[in-house]
């Protein structure tokens, strides 16, 4: 696509559709302190239900995102949006705990799988150039807008109508998003390149050393975020109690969220100016020093830790950006969509783990009223992050 002016139309368009598509992802991490102490749910098993939305996004992220190599990406993130909605409705009318709610967690995980990345896809298919990269970098970094109106959306619907009445509401997006898939993007044609077993094209893709690293970046990086995001309001409730307030955890988190976006942007410019490797290994070091920090300020005035909450999410995306525009410049010709495949089944599947690995050191350093199991919990979330800005490889893409 040549026009300027068309092309950041379509940007445009669908990170509003990824924005209201997310309407239910940060529903449960959201109310997780009152469904925890309603349900009297252990920590680990928090972590669980946390974690199920990532795990059903990683079963499910290889076969929808590879899928939109070989049929019109528009169909695959329209039936997904569907499953996220019907997880969203599930939960609200049949959970009555761990496992009840984990499955429907996983439900709509599994249509997340369907969204994100092939949104991605049906929206870089459409660009070129320069153009791309910085889509890339604006889709993505709308997640945390998205995870923002999300985490608002649950917290003022569950104040009004409870926390069912809020996973109903939240049903809303995705099948709006949807539709607006559907209706503002050409149709376009699979690449017949591209038809290949989806096996083999996943381990064509994994032995490549150009994506690799960017994949393998990308997990470490799920892995603090989403650890992060799944535990920050529970971590903040705590602390409430020990700090005067002037804005609540829910509003701080949703605070956090919006401002990280222009991280991840800020994140990518920085990666196109002064080189990608350099930029990702130092966002994974800062970023993963202050998580291992992090949990120790417990004790500091209730605004200074507000300020802090933000900082530490707002570092942990400053690579989010870099690293998948990265994975695109250097994915093999014909192979997009199976690359991003593995890219989300890595990524999110450390960040499927990463909330489970949280709350079990939670409990085994004394549960979530001691201030020092909430510094060891942080430490699991940052050290991976200072390991892999040493140890990581990256090349093959300064897209």
């Amino acid at each position: 696509m040549t026009d300027r002016r068309a092309a950041w139309r379509i940007v445009a368009w669908m990170c509003a559709a990824h924005v209201a598509s997310m309407s239910a992802f940060a529903t449960f991490a959201t109310l997780l302190p009152r469904l925890q102490g309603e349900w009297g749910i252990s920590n680990t098993e928090a972590g669980l239900v946390s974690g199920a939305l990532l795990g059903g996004y990683m079963l499910a992220v290889p076969l929808l995102t590879t899928l939109t190599d070989r049929i019109d990406a528009r169909r695959v993130y329209f039936a997904a949006c569907v499953l996220v909605a019907a997880g969203a409705l599930g939960f609200a009318v049949f959970a009555r705990g761990t496992l009840s709610a984990a499955a429907f967690q996983m439900l709509c995980g599994m249509g997340v799988a369907g969204t994100y990345m092939p949104g991605l896809k049906a929206l870089t298919d459409n660009l070129h150039g320069p153009t791309q990269s910085r889509a890339v970098s604006f889709y993505t970094a709308c997640f945390g807008f998205g995870l923002s109106l999300s985490a608002l959306l649950a917290g003022y619907a569950a104040d009004a109508f409870g926390w069912r009445g809020a996973f109903a509401i939240a049903a809303v997006g995705p099948v709006v998003a949807g539709a607006m898939v559907l209706a503002g993007l050409p149709a376009r044609a699979p690449s017949l390149a591209a038809i290949v077993p989806i096996v083999s094209g996943l381990a064509e893709v994994a032995r490549d050393p150009r994506p690799r690293g960017f994949m393998l970046g990308y997990a470490v990086h799920c892995w603090e975020l989403f650890g992060s995001r799944s535990w920050m309001v529970a971590f903040l409730t705590f602390a409430q109690g020990a700090a005067a307030w002037t804005i609540g955890p829910v509003a701080i988190v949703a605070l956090a969220n919006a401002a990280s976006p222009f991280a991840s942007v800020a994140g990518n410019e920085a990666a196109l100016r002064a080189g990608r490797p350099r930029v990702i290994r130092t966002a994974l070091l800062v970023s993963g020093a202050f998580s291992c920090a992090f949990g120790f300020l417990y004790g500091l005035p209730g605004w200074a830790l507000a300020i802090l909450a933000v900082v530490h999410l707002v570092l942990v995306n400053a690579d989010s950006a870099a690293l998948t525009a990265g994975l695109v410049g250097a994915a093999p010709p014909g192979r997009r969509g199976t690359a991003l495949a593995l890219h989300s089944t890595l990524g999110f599947g450390a960040g499927f783990v990463a909330p489970l690995v949280f709350g079990a050191a939670l409990d085994l350093a004394g549960g979530n009223e001691r201030p020092f199991a909430w510094a060891i919990a942080f430490v699991t979330l940052g050290i991976g992050g200072v390991i892999a800005s040493f140890a990581l490889r990256l090349q093959g893409a300064e897209a």
